[in-house]
């Protein structure tokens, strides 16, 4: 399949799921999260705010928002800038419904311990299928040049064989 026909084919099998289903997995999913020795340790994790059809982070941004420094990427043009989450108070709904923290660009890339990234499907070799825009892509290449450790989120539906694979498509370092 081609990433067009992959990302309908993994729509498709979202709406196999109902919505509490998917809370479920999600819910599933965020506790291995929390239990990953790289999570238990980090001080400053990149996260993400899910959309409807992601792996639901919003719990996990909540419950740990309070112990660790949690950023959020913005999108500001064509690129992601990531913003420090201080509280749902601090976030505004931005480009494509996505709730986003205000505040200035985290730069100190560095600085992060941790990135966990969503996607629309993942294969064996840990490569990310996203939705076609190359946002991620062009973040994860900032983060790969400071060796952050990546961890992709996906329900076990999302799991392929492989993916079409192009030069800048950046894998994750694992997948939960």
């Amino acid at each position: 399949m081609n990433k067009t026909e992959l990302r309908a084919c993994i729509k498709q099998k979202k709406k196999e799921y109902s919505s509490e289903e998917l809370a479920h997995l999600s819910a599933t999913i965020c506790r291995e999260v929390e239990q990953h020795p790289l999570f238990k340790k980090a001080k400053i994790v990149l996260l993400y705010h899910a959309l409807p059809d992601e792996v639901q982070t919003q719990e996990l941004i909540h419950r740990w928002h309070d112990k660790k420094l949690i950023l959020l990427p913005v999108v500001v043009g064509n690129e992601l800038e990531i913003r420090c989450y201080q509280g749902n108070h601090n976030l505004h709904t931005g480009a494509f419904r996505i709730q986003e923290p205000e505040g200035a660009a985290f730069t100190e890339f560095s600085r992060i311990d941790l990135a966990i990234i969503p996607g629309v499907a993942f294969d064996k070799q840990n490569n990310r299928l996203g939705r076609g825009k190359g946002y991620y892509d062009r973040l994860l290449s900032r983060l790969r040049s400071h060796h952050i450790h990546t961890i992709g989120l996906a329900y076990d539906f999302q799991k392929v064989e492989s993916i079409p694979y192009e030069p800048h498509d950046i894998p994750m370092n694992e997948v939960l």
